[in-house]
């Protein structure tokens, strides 16, 4: 199959799709890979690499138009919309329930679109599963920055001192991108909460964090009590394809202490706060009633080599399959099959139709 890596152009994304080792794999598998110039470059992989793995560098237009399947990082944007087209299958990050502009470019081309974050088996999310651990990890050192005064905030360190009282992390959603965050803060000495809604999940933190952060039952009251005595929150919530539900409302911003920094890593999803929208690392914070808010939109970005790697490790096998037989990998693998968004102008996977309802859609899966 001929398979092309292309370069990301989003705002400060450095990643890339594939290293040269899986490069390397697939062309001993007897396909054609084509990379665009420069496109491991920012992630520490030069051309030479690609080259010494035997794939072919090219031009951005060369490496799209060759591709029958083209494996990216982030979601396509604007500028790559004219690329998309009905004989491509574009495997990659998409949030297309966050993204209605990108959805109609998919269904107007007829491009078949596999998320890496709708990928679903009997571990969960295991093509989202490494980039939330890093988010995770990146919110925690995101939230010891932005408190210092460097950093712009009230010049506070986030595990204190001895004498002095550390900061109050609250961590709204148990899962991946929480546990991670909750983890590394807690290893700054930080005073951590987390909030979930599943009982189950909760005995599991409660078990994993053994004693040293707080995991309480996620109820309206509860958030309410927890953000009143919070410096640092951090939106960690998911539904996997759907847009992210809202755990702080505007109002709630009132109950937060002058100095509060909120921090939301579902913005790829929406948000989780209804006051955020995305930013960047060149300009990651805007105020909303005297409330900061730091909503980067892929915060993997900033740490390419370890993103990479990691990406890289849970897409190859399924990148493998994709490239004996599209078709054969989605009817033979049903964790590759819930990844499928779009297909021939209609959206199949539950979640971006409902958020969609508009738009054409053919309900092919379960979730």
């Amino acid at each position: 199959m001929r398979i092309s890596v292309v370069a990301e152009i989003k705002p400060q994304e450095a990643r890339v799709g594939m290293t040269p080792a899986g490069a390397a794999d697939l062309v001993r598998r007897g396909h054609d890979l084509t990379v665009e110039a420069g496109a491991g470059v920012k992630a520490g992989h030069p051309d030479e690499e690609y080259v010494t793995a035997g794939a072919r560098i090219a031009t951005r237009e060369e490496a799209w138009s060759s591709a029958e399947l083209l494996v990216k990082v982030k979601e396509p944007i604007e500028s790559e919309y004219r690329f998309l087209r009905d004989d491509l299958t574009l495997f990659t990050y998409l949030h297309l329930a966050a993204d209605r502009p990108l959805t109609e470019a998919l269904l107007r081309a007829g491009t078949l679109a596999i998320a890496y974050e709708t990928v679903q088996d009997e571990t969960g999310l295991p093509l989202l599963t490494p980039m939330s651990e890093i988010a995770g990890r990146l919110a925690a050192h995101a939230a010891a920055h932005h408190l210092t005064r460097e950093g712009g905030g009230p010049g506070r360190l986030l595990g204190g001192s001895p004498g002095v009282a550390p900061c109050r992390v609250l961590v709204i959603g148990g899962g991946v991108v929480g546990t991670q965050a909750a983890l590394l803060a807690m290893g700054m000495q930080a005073d951590v909460t987390v909030l979930d809604m599943s009982p189950s999940r909760i005995r599991q933190l409660h078990a994993q964090f053994a004693g040293r952060a707080r995991v309480l039952m996620s109820d309206t009251a509860t958030v309410e009590e927890e953000l009143a005595l919070a410096d640092v929150v951090i939106g960690a919530v998911l539904v996997p394809g759907r847009a992210a539900p809202k755990v702080v409302t505007r109002e709630q911003l009132r109950i937060l202490s002058p100095g509060a920094l909120l921090i939301d890593v579902a913005i790829d999803q929406g948000g989780a706060f209804e006051t955020s929208h995305p930013t960047t690392y060149e300009s990651p914070i805007f105020e909303v009633d005297g409330i900061r808010h730091y909503c980067v939109a892929n915060m993997p970005g900033a740490v390419p080599q370890t993103a990479t790697k990691a990406l890289t490790n849970a897409t190859l096998p399924y990148v493998r399959r994709l490239a004996e037989g599209v078709e054969a990998a989605i009817g033979s693998d049903p964790a590759l099959a819930l990844g499928v968004n779009t297909r021939e102008g209609a959206i199949v996977h539950r979640g971006v139709a409902e958020a969609f309802p508009d738009l054409p859609s053919r309900d092919r899966s379960p979730v």
